[in-house]
């Protein structure tokens, strides 16, 4: 069965491919195998409302299933920001280095405890016929004063996860992705991917 990510992505979509290869049943595919199809505005308020546009859009669309993720840091010192705006955060063609910059410019006279944030991530499920499926996961830590590792994108060169004492940028790829808020909100999604697989099962070969 074809599952597509909807995203273009790359790093994204590394890290959803390597957590989704515990379930053989699925071909994954991406919207780079769609190179006409248009993504949608992402003009929801919450990660939550983004990933279900995003998921629902592509799977009507494409006429496939489709998991679709809404994710971003969160600073509660910040008021929440970058929050939803998080790849936009320094503007609307910004690159991570500018909003990382952005972010250690706005933190830069915060100390502990209020350099803690936590990372927010939606996984929406959506079939042609609607969405069929919406999880959260959350990762939390704190956010350093300088850049820190070279692995990763986005804000992991920032955000020291909890008990780990390194930065998502200075662990290997592996653990991230055992620990991150993808992680956290795909494991919720395990039962349901499982019921596929049982379903293709019962099927006369």
């Amino acid at each position: 069965m074809e599952l597509v990510i909807a995203s273009r992505n790359v790093h994204k979509i590394r890290e959803l491919r390597a957590m989704l290869k515990a379930y053989p049943q699925f071909d994954i595919l991406s919207l780079h195998d769609f190179p006409n199809y248009k993504s949608p505005e992402e003009t929801g308020k919450t990660f939550e409302e983004n990933a279900k546009l995003k998921a629902l859009h592509a799977a009507k669309e494409l006429k496939r299933w489709v998991i679709a993720d809404d994710s971003g840091l969160v600073v509660p010192a910040l008021n929440g920001a970058p929050g939803v705006v998080s790849a936009r955060f320094a503007g609307e063609h910004a690159t991570d280095a500018e909003n990382r910059h952005k972010l250690l410019r706005e933190m830069k006279d915060l100390a502990d405890p209020h350099r803690q944030a936590y990372f927010e991530c939606f996984l929406a499920i959506a079939s042609p016929e609607g969405i069929q499926k919406c999880v959260r996961g959350l990762c939390e830590g704190n956010i350093t004063s300088e850049e820190k590792g070279s692995r990763g994108f986005g804000y992991d060169s920032l955000f020291i996860k909890h008990e780990y004492g390194k930065t998502f940028a200075q662990i290997e790829e592996m653990l991230k992705n055992r620990i991150s808020h993808r992680r956290k909100a795909l494991d919720k999604l395990h039962v349901f991917f499982s019921s596929f697989e049982h379903q293709r099962m019962k099927k006369p070969s």
